[in-house]
């Protein structure tokens, strides 16, 4: 599974940010999430660590897991991509419309100037 794919979940995306604060043991990780079982805890983590978001140390009995933000540039990545374009995009509308604005202020005549008259008298 892909790291877009591991933080589409809401569960996993909250997993991710617990385990910012430090490593937590799978019982703690559950306990913080008393709406569902400890078995979707489990898949849910097991998700993250083949994602390569997390890892986990054996110390003892349990499990020791803790957060590895390295797969997140991948997502920072992406998003970079999608801000520039926006920015791109945004710009070139700005571009356009300042172009508009010059345009339109050399057909303009100048403050006080009647436009010149282009009927014929006769």
């Amino acid at each position: 599974m892909d790291v877009f794919d591991a933080v589409a979940d809401p569960v996993r995306r909250r997993i991710v940010l617990l385990l910012g604060d430090g490593p937590r043991t799978a019982g703690a990780l559950a306990a913080a999430f008393p709406e569902i079982s400890r078995p979707a805890v489990s898949r849910h983590l097991r998700v993250l660590r083949e994602a390569g978001l997390i890892t986990a140390e054996l110390v003892g009995r349990e499990r020791h897991y803790r957060a590895d933000h390295g797969p997140l540039r991948e997502i920072d990545a992406w998003l970079d991509a999608v801000r520039r374009q926006v920015w791109e995009q945004r710009l070139d509308a700005l571009e356009t419309e300042v172009h508009r604005a010059r345009r339109d202020r050399r057909a303009r005549p100048p403050a006080g100037e009647a436009p010149a008259d282009t009927r014929s008298t006769g």
